[in-house]
């Protein structure tokens, strides 16, 4: 009975790893042909001048993010890949990059967060404050505080504004108009979700490595040489 008994736990062993790994093979042939990388959008028109910027104007190109601030993969992306974005790209004066409002409805503390950073922007702080809020996202989210005002309002102390006036345009929401203004040139353009990359009319909607964020950039830079390039021709 006992020889018997581990037969057969022998035999429901192996018959477990069988159904393991073709269950395994299975979900990585699936994740092999999920669609990956950007869609092209040909009917897209340049963004307009909202939003905050970074970078040269005189830089060949633009990448827009519609970001939300309580959105965790807006927060790796901040956190793990925009510096070097920005260290090897903005600041190189290869693009500028462009950050819009994009704030989800299903995060609560959202909206308080991008009027701190629009106040603080009105100081000449925006940056600072975008950075402050995403490496402390998890002090001011939903679902640590209903009142983020106050840890808000000691990260724009920290970055250094004036808090006087800081105080006054947050409890005058008197850039709300424009941060909904911007989610809804977002909704326009098909952003469903943060954070949602635009490499010119390719649309990124996923958070993104440096080197694919790289070589996005460098496929804009290359048809933006080729585009002046057959303009001097003509």
């Amino acid at each position: 009975m006992v020889k018997s008994a581990q037969s057969g736990g022998k035999r429901a062993f192996y018959m477990s790893v069988a159904v393991l790994l073709v269950g395994g093979i299975g979900a990585l042939s699936y994740m092999s042909t999920r669609p990956t990388g950007a869609r092209i959008d040909t009917t897209l028109a340049p963004i307009p001048n909202q939003g905050h910027v970074i970078g040269s104007d005189s830089a060949p190109v633009e990448v827009v993010e519609f970001g939300d601030f309580e959105c965790p993969g807006c927060g790796s992306f901040a956190n793990l890949t925009e510096p070097d974005v920005r260290a090897r790209l903005v600041f190189t004066g290869l693009i500028r990059f462009r950050y819009m409002d994009f704030p989800l409805s299903g995060h609560r503390n959202t909206r308080a967060a991008h009027l701190a950073a629009w106040c603080a922007g009105e100081q000449g702080k925006f940056w600072e404050m975008h950075d402050a809020i995403f490496q402390n996202q998890d002090r001011w989210n939903g679902e640590t505080t209903r009142r983020p005002e106050k840890v808000l309002g000691g990260l724009a102390r920290q970055v250094g504004v004036g808090m006087e006036q800081y105080d006054a345009c947050v409890d005058s929401g008197k850039y709300m108009p424009q941060i909904t203004a911007n989610a809804q040139e977002g909704a326009r353009r098909g952003v469903g979700g943060t954070p949602t990359f635009f490499f010119g009319k390719r649309v990124y909607p996923e958070p993104i490595s440096y080197d694919g964020f790289k070589a996005y950039v460098d496929t804009m830079i290359a048809e933006a040489r080729a585009a002046k390039g057959t303009k001097q021709a003509k």
